[in-house]
């Protein structure tokens, strides 16, 4: 067998139509602005795992009972990812093998709740997910979903509301979480009401779990039953999922996981998940995380200056949302506009409104090491696209991110 040391060149040589795909969006990436706040860059380690020798390994079932052999050197990789989610997260059970966010809810509903069952999470109008009771996801096929929703005025969780239809419904499940919420959960409160009447308490931390792995959001770890999150978006690794729980439900999600929701983990991907815990623990990651937060405030600060209207007046976290009308554009308008001109976003949900507004996250672009002073300059740049000035600002959008190279030297 002929051993060939640069995987990009061995792709050009056999298939150089998929070379160029890659080759383009890595020209995308380093060309634009990626302000999409489910996105981020992996580090070049967690790139090295994800398409390791690990891709050809089959692993049906946990360490030390899998249904195929050679697995002596999988098992080390998922071992070392279950004990660095449990020891970065504070949690006394870790199940890494979700492929994906959406894999791990299914998995939390799988073992806690039967189909009918009722389950009260953020209405969609105002930032649930999918998973969170959508008539064309299996959350809204296979259990009654009453939504929650926030204040008219400050557009925070209305936890008036959410203990009043919790004890008018008696939800099997209570689900904390949203993808468009840009303020931290009262997760204690949470806690409260579904103790109250009797309800598990699933918080689905995809967005804000890399901000918890760096101390700058707080934990659902000791007020959930169960924790779902993503192991990509601010927390810096692989597309994936994962759940943590405490030890009376470990055996539980486990067997929701694989054999009832899943087969085969993707072990290459679990290993990525390793190497990104095992960086999520450093001190220059908390520094990170931190950054993050401070990045979006500014962002945030800076976008309502140009005449953004932002959702709850800030943000807590790597998210920021706001309402572009008063630039006289909707959001779908501002998106296609923004995208235009390199800056990479999407559209979300507005509270008590038809239209829908843009929402933006910090992440990727504080990982490309920029900082307070250039978000003040991404909040001009937005101005200046949704003002019809989309060739100039083109230009300009790509000389910054050229500045900041996710990989270092292009």
């Amino acid at each position: 067998m002929t051993v060939v040391t640069e995987p990009a060149e061995l792709l050009r040589q056999q298939d150089p139509q998929m070379a160029d795909v890659l080759a383009g969006e890595a020209q995308r990436q380093a060309g634009s602005l990626q302000l999409n706040a489910a996105e981020n860059f992996t580090s070049p380690a967690v790139l090295a795992a994800l398409g390791s020798v690990l891709a050809n390994k089959y692993a049906e079932g946990y360490p030390g009972r899998r249904y195929h052999g050679g697995c002596e050197y999988v098992d080390v990789a998922e071992q070392l990812a279950v004990e660095r989610a449990k020891a970065l997260f504070g949690a006394e059970h870790a199940n890494v093998q979700p492929h994906s966010g959406s894999a791990a809810v299914l998995a939390a509903y799988a073992a806690l709740l039967r189909p009918g069952d009722t389950v009260l999470a953020m209405g969609l109008a105002y930032g649930g997910h999918l998973t969170h009771g959508s008539p064309a996801n299996f959350s809204g096929r296979w259990f009654e979903f009453v939504g929650y929703g926030v204040d008219a005025e400050t557009g925070l969780i209305d936890y008036r509301q959410l203990q009043e239809l919790a004890h008018l419904h008696r939800p099997k499940a209570i689900v904390c979480g949203s993808i468009s919420y840009p303020r931290h959960p009262e997760y204690s409160a949470f806690r409260e009401v579904a103790d109250e009447v009797g309800a598990y308490l699933i918080a689905d931390a995809a967005h804000p779990m890399g901000l918890i792995a760096g101390g700058a959001a707080p934990s659902p770890v000791p007020y959930a039953d169960v924790v779902c999150a993503t192991t990509h978006k601010v927390l810096r690794g692989p597309r994936g999922g994962m759940l943590l729980c405490g030890a009376e439900l470990a055996e539980r999600i486990d067997r929701a996981v694989f054999p009832f929701t899943q087969g085969g983990a993707q072990m290459h991907t679990i290993a990525a998940k390793a190497v990104a815990f095992g960086e999520a623990a450093t001190p220059a990651f908390t520094t990170y995380a931190h950054r993050v937060v401070a990045n979006a405030r500014t962002l945030a600060e800076a976008l309502a200056r140009h005449g953004f209207a932002i959702t709850t007046g800030g943000t807590d976290t790597h998210l920021v949302t706001a309402d572009p009308s008063p630039l006289g554009v909707d959001g779908a308008t501002a998106r296609g506009r923004l995208a235009a001109a390199g800056m990479v976003l999407d559209t979300c949900a507005l509270p008590y409104g038809d239209q829908r507004g843009i929402r933006l996250g910090t992440a990727a672009v504080t990982t490309q090491g920029m900082g307070e002073a250039e978000m003040v300059r991404i909040a001009a740049l937005f101005a200046a696209a949704l003002r019809g000035d989309a060739a100039q600002t083109r230009t300009e959008v790509s000389d910054l991110a050229l500045e900041f190279p996710p990989y270092g030297v292009q």
